[in-house]
C-alpha cells in the first residue's frame, strides 16, 4: 500500500440568540420606560417594547421569507413580552444586585460593543471584483473544477512520536487495510477505524490537496495531539463545480476574509499601541498551545450545494 505523509462550540421559550438578546437587553435597560424610544409594540405593566427592538430581532432572522415575517414579528413580540416580565420580577428580587448578574451584564455590554467594533471595522473592506472570484476558482481545481467525492477508511492512532516512523513504513510496506490493522493489533496499539463518505468542501484545508493528489487503494498519515489519523483513500468519484455555480459562494467567503483581515490588523495595531499587563498567574508567559485540530475548507458543504441547487 502505498502512503503520503503530511505534515501538520420551561426557560427554553425565553432564549434569544446571545448578541441579539443583550443587545435588546441593553437597548431597553433594566429599569422601566419606553424600551428604545419610537412606536410601541406592547406595553408591559408599567414598561413598554418597541417596535426597533421587534425590527432589530426580526433582522437577526435568516431566510425569513415575506409571508413570514408577520408570524416572526409576533413571536418575537410574544418572547420580548414574557422576557420583560421575567425582567421586572427579577427587578423586584433585586437580582442585579447579585455579583454573578453583574458579571453577566456586564460581558453582554462587552460583547455587544466588541461585535459593533468588528462590524464597523469589517465594512470597509472592498468587495471581489469577478476577476478576484475568478483567481480563487482558478487557483483551487480541487474545491470546484476537479471536486470529487470521496469514499475514506480513517483509523485513529494513539501512539507516541517516536513510533511514527514505524507505523509510515508498516503503512508503506502494507498490501492492504486489513494487514495494516493488524499490525497494529499485535503492537498493542490502541486504535478506532470509521469510514466516510466526504465531498472536497468537507476535508481539513491541510490535507485536500494531498488526498486530491491521492490515487484509489493509497494511504496518507496526519500527525495529531494523541498520536497519527491514517486516511485509506478506498475510491472517488468526480463532482464538479462551474464558476458560475461557485461564484456567489466564493464572492460571500472572499469579502468574509478581507473583513477579517481588516479586524486582524486593525486589533494588532491596537495591542502594539496599548500598554497591557497581564497579572497573577496569567503574569508568566503563555502556556504551549496544544495541536489544533485541522481548520475546514474556505467554502462548506452548504455553501458548494447551494451553489449546485442540491440538498
Amino acid at each position: 500500500m502505498k502512503s503520503l505523509s503530511v505534515r501538520p462550540s420551561d426557560l427554553a421559550r425565553l432564549t434569544l440568540p446571545i448578541v441579539a438578546f443583550a443587545a435588546a437587553a441593553l437597548l431597553s435597560g433594566c429599569g422601566g420606560g419606553k424600551a428604545g424610544g419610537g412606536e410601541a409594540a406592547a406595553k408591559v405593566n408599567r414598561d413598554e417594547i418597541s417596535q426597533a427592538q421587534v425590527n432589530f430581532l426580526l433582522a437577526q432572522q435568516r431566510n425569513l421569507r415575506p409571508e413570514q415575517t408577520e408570524g416572526a414579528a409576533r413571536q418575537i413580540v410574544d418572547r420580548l413580552v414574557e422576557q420583560q416580565l421575567a425582567i421586572q420580577k427579577a427587578a423586584e428580587l433585586k437580582l442585579e444586585n447579585e455579583p454573578g448578574v453583574q458579571i453577566a451584564l456586564e460581558l453582554a455590554r462587552r460583547e455587544v460593543l466588541s461585535r459593533a467594533y468588528i462590524e464597523r471595522t469589517g465594512e470597509a473592506a472592498a468587495k471581489p471584483t469577478p476577476e478576484d472570484i475568478k483567481k480563487y476558482y482558478d487557483d483551487k481545481p480541487a474545491l470546484f473544477s476537479e471536486r470529487r467525492i470521496y469514499n475514506l477508511q480513517e483509523i485513529a492512532i494513539e501512539a507516541r512520536p517516536e513510533q511514527m516512523a514505524e507505523i509510515r513504513e508498516r503503512l508503506t510496506a502494507a498490501k492492504n487495510t486489513n494487514e495494516f490493522v493488524e499490525y497494529l493489533k499485535s503492537a498493542g496499539l490502541r486504535f478506532a477505524g470509521n469510514q466516510a463518505v466526504r465531498a472536497a468542501e468537507q476535508l481539513p484545508a491541510n490535507t485536500l490537496q494531498a488526498i486530491a493528489n491521492m490515487k484509489d487503494g493509497q494511504a496518507m498519515v496526519v500527525p495529531t495531539a494523541s498520536g497519527a489519523q491514517v486516511v485509506v483513500l478506498a475510491g472517488s468519484r468526480t463532482q464538479p463545480v462551474t464558476a458560475e455555480q461557485a461564484g456567489p459562494s466564493i464572492e460571500q467567503f472572499l469579502l468574509a476574509e478581507r473583513r477579517r483581515k481588516l479586524v486582524e490588523d486593525d486589533m494588532k495595531a491596537l495591542r502594539a499601541a496599548a500598554k497591557i499587563e497581564y497579572l497573577g498567574k496569567f503574569a508568566g508567559p503563555a502556556p504551549a498551545a496544544s495541536a489544533a485540530a485541522p481548520t475546514a475548507s474556505g467554502l462548506s458543504s452548504g455553501d458548494i450545494n447551494k451553489g449546485m441547487a442540491t440538498k
